[in-house]
C-alpha cells in the first residue's frame, strides 16, 4: 500500500475515477438535458484534478516549480468554477443562490 502511495499510482486510479465521473455526467446531461452544463463540469473537475497532479508531484519528489505549476492551475479552474457559478443564474448550485424571496401565494399555495 505505501508503494502505491510513494509512487503516486494513488492520484492516477483517483484521476481516472474523476474521468468516469466526468463521462458519466456528460452522459446523464445528453440523455436528460439536466444537470451541469459540460463547462461547469469541467472546470470543478479540472480544480480537483489540477490538485491532484500537484499532490502526485509531491509524493513523487518533483520540483517545486512542478507542484507550483499544478496548483496554480487549480486555482485558475476553480477560479473559473467560481466564475461559472456566479455568472450564470441557470448553473448555480443553489435555487435561491440570487437572494430571491419565494412568492408568498396566500393559504392555499
Amino acid at each position: 500500500m505505501s508503494d502505491l502511495f510513494a509512487s503516486g499510482r494513488i492520484v492516477d486510479a483517483i484521476l481516472v475515477l474523476m474521468l468516469l465521473e466526468a463521462a458519466g455526467l456528460a452522459v446523464w446531461r445528453w440523455r436528460t438535458g439536466g444537470g451541469l452544463s459540460l463547462r461547469a463540469v469541467t472546470a470543478a473537475l479540472g480544480a480537483g484534478a489540477a490538485l491532484l497532479l500537484a499532490l502526485r508531484a509531491a509524493l513523487t519528489g518533483a520540483s517545486w516549480p512542478v507542484v507550483a505549476f499544478w496548483l496554480a492551475a487549480a486555482l485558475l479552474a476553480h477560479a473559473a468554477d467560481l466564475a461559472a457559478r456566479l455568472g450564470t443564474p441557470g448553473e448555480r448550485t443553489s435555487p435561491r443562490a440570487d437572494g430571491d424571496r419565494p412568492v408568498s401565494r396566500g393559504p392555499n399555495g
